[in-house]
């Protein structure tokens, strides 16, 4: 006989060999074991798992005239007939060219008869989510009560796509992928028993390019060793594969990180120009940036990364690249994934992927850009609170002297000066109401966290202020000092924007000094009160704390708004 590719020579006979799933061989040895299996099973999972291997290993197992055994003797005459394909009692049937319904009733009319070398029939129906539904229907009824010599054992890679009357009917178990390490130790065993040399880095390499099947990797593994010469290196299998080489992933986004798109378009050219798949390139590339945003929240996870080995390259990279720039790299190769699906020209949509990349700013590049801005701003807000307060220090009739003898200086001073609206806050004040001011001050936090991630200066500009008193749609703002109200007014679209975000209805907001806003609501209070003592309407509790010394002390303090009087 001539050569037989490796998946076909290294096929599971026992369930030992079935690599990656404990858990459901595990559970069928003990059914059998203890004669307590059952007349339907459904083996889902991708493709390469062991799903077929598993269900003739089964029936194997069930017919072995040394058992009942954890393992089918595969010496016995049944386990050698049923190997091989012999013994027509257990059928092995695609559904992909056989899914009608006559294929099915043939199925029916047999089932009844006992069968004639082994102690039970098995039907193993691969790929069965490709049956019709006239077919399903054919196979419902033998399914639920078959005779007691029969076994159905149902594979597929599509669970979904079968009727919830027939998956009801199985005992299901789903296989998964397997394990990169499981499956470079089980090559492991086989490329010495074949006398075949792979270096651990070609094996790895096999491994990530199966992504979790077994057939796919020695697939793989015989194309390479056919591909190479004396020794299958890591070279041999990126070539196979059409892959890129982890140095080489990692190049690219060392490139794209330090915004060198020439460098990183370059990089690009090469490998399409030497045959590598544009998909695949990509595929590899955002895997390989999720490792590192993985590696960089915890460590630990080094077991469950997908496309990366640890390395000192690795390992400097996920201590250098941003966390943001790599979330946002991967969104981009995201988009360009989904773009070459349906494109001739996959490498124009690469470029301009990696040209978004290399554009956009991480998280420390922006907080350095906006830094010197900033630190311009609190050296002008230093500089202009030292003259203020030098200025209030001055008696009042040296001020005047001053202005005598210098009144052109003091005019370009009134005209830098801000110019308090007090008609308009007094208007806010007759629509003032405790349940909007409560309100603003509640989502002020947010607000600034909000305002401060939108722009710094703006958030410079309005840091010692305070929300004083609100209607609906206007909020007054004091600030501690009158130079920082015309320096708020020079961001009033971006204050107002986050302003109204935050607290869910547009906002527009007044500027004021506090000292200012201090006797403007003295004032409005006054009048408050005069007209309520002309209107008779002043209530027990506000006569009897008027003139109260503590009372007007405490109003002084917080002002009327946080003030509540209790006998």
């Amino acid at each position: 006989m001539g050569y037989q590719a490796l998946y076909r020579v290294w096929r599971p006979k026992n369930f030992e060999d079935v690599v990656g799933q404990v858990h459901i061989t595990r559970t069928l040895q003990n059914a059998v074991m203890q004669e307590k299996f059952t007349h339907a099973y459904l083996f889902s999972g991708p493709r390469g798992t062991g799903k077929t291997s598993a269900a003739k290993i089964f029936a194997k197992a069930v017919n072995c005239q040394n058992g009942p055994a954890l393992e089918p003797c595969n010496e016995c005459d049944a386990c050698m007939g049923i190997q091989d394909g012999s013994i027509s009692d257990v059928v092995e049937i695609d559904a992909a060219s056989n899914n009608g319904v006559e294929q099915i009733r043939d199925i029916r009319d047999k089932v009844k008869y006992a069968p004639s070398a082994v102690t039970y029939k098995v039907y193993i129906i691969d790929e069965v989510h490709m049956l019709s539904i006239g077919a399903f229907n054919a196979l419902l009824k033998t399914l639920e009560e078959p005779p007691k010599h029969v076994i159905f054992v149902l594979a597929t890679t599509e669970p979904h796509k079968i009727p919830l009357t027939i998956i009801s009917r199985c005992q299901r178990f789903d296989f998964k992928r397997i394990a990169q390490s499981a499956m470079v130790e089980r090559m492991k065993k086989i490329i010495a028993a074949e006398d075949i040399s792979v270096t651990d880095e070609a094996l790895e390499g096999v491994a990530l390019s199966a992504e979790g099947g077994m057939r796919d990797a020695l697939s793989l593994l015989d194309q390479a060793v056919s591909y190479s010469e004396e020794q299958v290196t890591i070279d041999d299998v990126l070539a196979v594969t059409g892959s890129v080489s982890q140095a080489k992933l990692a190049k690219i986004a060392n490139t794209m990180y330090d915004n060198e798109v020439k460098e990183s378009l370059l990089e690009i050219d090469a490998m399409i120009q030497e045959g590598k798949d544009p998909g695949r390139f990509v595929f590899d590339l955002i895997y390989y940036l999720r490792d590192i945003l993985l590696y960089q929240t915890a460590p630990s996870l080094e077991n469950v990364l997908e496309r990366a080995i640890v390395d000192d390259t690795f390992q400097s990279l996920a201590q250098r690249l941003d966390a943001l720039w790599i979330q946002g790299a991967i969104k981009e190769l995201n988009l360009c994934q989904q773009e070459i699906k349906w494109t001739n020209s996959p490498k124009v949509f690469i470029e301009v992927a990696v040209l978004k990349i290399c554009n956009q700013e991480s998280g420390s590049q922006t907080n350095a850009a906006s830094l010197p801005e900033v630190e311009k701003l609190q050296e002008k807000l230093t500089k202009l609170e030292q003259q203020l307060s030098q200025l209030q220090k001055q008696p009042v009739q040296q001020q005047q002297e001053t202005q005598q003898q210098a009144p052109k200086r003091n005019a370009s001073v009134g005209r830098n000066s801000y110019k308090v609206p007090y008609d308009r806050i007094r208007n806010v004040l007759n629509d003032a109401s405790k349940e909007a001011i409560k309100k603003v001050r509640a989502q002020w936090p947010s607000f600034m966290d909000a305002l401060k991630k939108q722009s710094a200066p703006a958030h410079a500009t309005i840091q010692n202020s305070k929300p004083s008193a609100a209607s609906e749609d206007i909020v007054i703002i004091a600030f501690r000092y009158e130079i920082h109200c015309s320096l708020a007014l020079e961001h009033k679209q971006t204050i107002e924007l986050m302003l109204s975000e935050s607290i869910g209805q547009n906002a527009t907001f007044i500027p004021i000094p506090e000292e200012e806003w201090t006797s403007l609501r003295e004032e409005y209070v006054r009048k408050q009160k005069a007209q309520g003592d002309e209107s008779g309407e002043q209530d027990e509790s506000s006569a009897s704390t008027e003139g109260d010394p503590l009372v007007d002390n405490a109003r002084k303090l917080v002002g009327d708004d946080l003030l509540e009087i209790r006998d």
